[in-house]
C-alpha cells in the first residue's frame, strides 16, 4: 500500500473534525425567540398533583394568553431560569403554567420544593411526545399561547431578562 493511500482516511477524518469544530464555534444565526402562528397541540396532560385530572392548551385555560414552560428537574438551565419564571408568575398571576418533560413526578416535586412553585398548574409529559407536539427542541423552552389556542411566541433555551421581557409583552404586559 502506498503512503498516500494510508494517509487519505486520516486526512478526511481530520478535515471533518475541522469542519465540525468550525460549525460548533459559529454563533447561531437563528433567533432564540421566534414569533409563531401555529396551533397548540390538542394533547392533554395529567396534572402533577392530581393525576386523574388533565390540562390542555388548545385552547388554554381562561381567557388570557398563557405561558407554558417545558422543564425538567434534571435540566441545569431550567434551574437557572427559575427566578425569571417566578417573576413572570408574580407579574401575570394565573397565566404561567409548567409542563414537566420526561421527568419522574417525585423528582419534579423535589425540584419545586427546593426552588418554589411559580406555576398555576403543572402537566406531566412522561413520554416526551407532548413536548415534540409543541415543537420542543430541548428543555427548557417556553411557549406563549393565545386564548384561541395559537402559539404566538416560542422561546428556545432558558429565559433571561431580555427573553422574559418578550414573554411579558406577549402575555399582555
Amino acid at each position: 500500500m502506498k503512503l498516500w493511500q494510508a494517509l487519505l482516511p486520516l486526512a478526511l477524518l481530520g478535515g471533518l473534525g475541522v469542519l465540525g469544530a468550525y460549525q460548533l464555534l459559529q454563533p447561531d444565526d437563528e433567533s432564540f425567540v421566534a414569533k409563531a402562528n401555529r396551533q397548540a397541540p390538542a394533547r392533554t396532560f395529567p396534572l402533577l398533583d392530581a393525576p386523574d385530572s388533565e390540562i390542555g392548551f388548545a385552547p388554554p385555560p381562561g381567557d388570557m394568553p398563557v405561558m407554558v414552560n417545558l422543564f425538567a428537574s434534571w435540566c441545569a438551565p431550567c434551574r437557572a431560569e427559575h427566578g425569571d419564571i417566578t417573576e413572570l408568575a408574580r407579574q401575570f398571576p394565573g397565566q404561567v403554567y409548567g409542563l414537566a418533560y420526561k421527568d419522574a413526578p417525585e423528582a419534579t416535586r423535589g425540584f419545586l420544593a427546593e426552588l418554589g412553585n411559580p406555576f398555576e398548574e403543572i402537566g406531566v409529559d412522561r413520554s416526551g411526545q407532548g413536548g415534540l407536539d409543541f415543537g420542543l427542541t430541548g428543555v427548557p423552552e417556553t411557549f406563549v399561547i393565545s386564548p384561541e389556542g395559537q402559539i404566538i411566541l416560542h422561546v428556545r433555551g432558558p429565559l433571561d431578562p431580555e427573553r422574559s421581557r418578550e414573554v411579558a409583552e406577549a402575555l399582555g404586559g
